[in-house]
């Protein structure tokens, strides 16, 4: 049985559009989520972390630089399951549920200060990465955190409530390098505000050191 096996999309491949086309999806999806999920469960076999969870799975294969390789791929596949959630057709914009609008004013000052935050710093994120809304798991305080490659907040110690992919991949097709325009669509049209206020519900995540 495979570990790692990725997930439909909650939406039809064109139901993104214009601001993520089908072909950006069946590519990222199909073929680059795919290989992840491929990679990780060859690279699993015999570490003893078969039955663990994924993300220990992250953060053991994180801090052990032997496991790596391991890393790269689970934490790609983690992160890429949660991606296909943060959108949704008509997403985005200001209106927030609630509770996360009042905590977003609390510790980043509003949803203004948010979106320039989030667009910035992932525009600013070196080669491939991602850009983050998360909870750190000892204040409780959201933040913006931009981490290269596959690193995701988890295994710093915070909790991901909000994460857009800036490796070329996600945006090249419909953007080409105007990866600035595509974050400002992210945040503007696509971001699925009730999995961010799930996830923000279900508190931070419980990890092994």
């Amino acid at each position: 049985m495979s570990k790692f096996e990725i997930p439909e999309l909650p939406y039809a491949y064109d139901a993104l559009d214009p601001y993520m086309s089908a072909e950006t999806l069946e590519y990222h999806h199909d073929k680059h989520h795919q290989a992840y999920a491929t990679k990780g469960n060859e690279l699993i076999q015999g570490t003893g972390m078969e039955n663990a969870s994924i993300e220990d799975v992250m953060v053991s294969s994180f801090k052990d630089k032997q496991h790596h390789g391991l890393f790269n791929q689970v934490g790609q596949f983690y992160n890429h399951v949660h991606f296909w959630n943060w959108m949704k057709p008509n997403g985005g914009g200001t209106s927030l549920p609630s509770s996360l609008e009042s905590k977003i004013k609390e510790d980043l000052g509003g949803y203004d200060e948010f979106k320039n935050q989030f667009t910035t710093k992932g525009a600013g994120q070196f080669g491939s990465g991602w850009v983050w809304l998360a909870q750190d798991n000892a204040s409780g305080k959201l933040e913006v955190l931009n981490t290269p490659n596959g690193e995701n907040p988890v295994v710093y110690g915070k909790t991901p409530l909000l994460g857009c992919d800036v490796w070329e991949h996600a945006y090249y097709i419909d953007y080409r390098n105007a990866r600035p325009k595509y974050l400002e669509a992210f945040v503007d049209n696509l971001i699925n505000w009730d999995y961010v206020l799930e996830l923000y519900e279900a508190g931070p995540l419980k990890v092994a050191a």
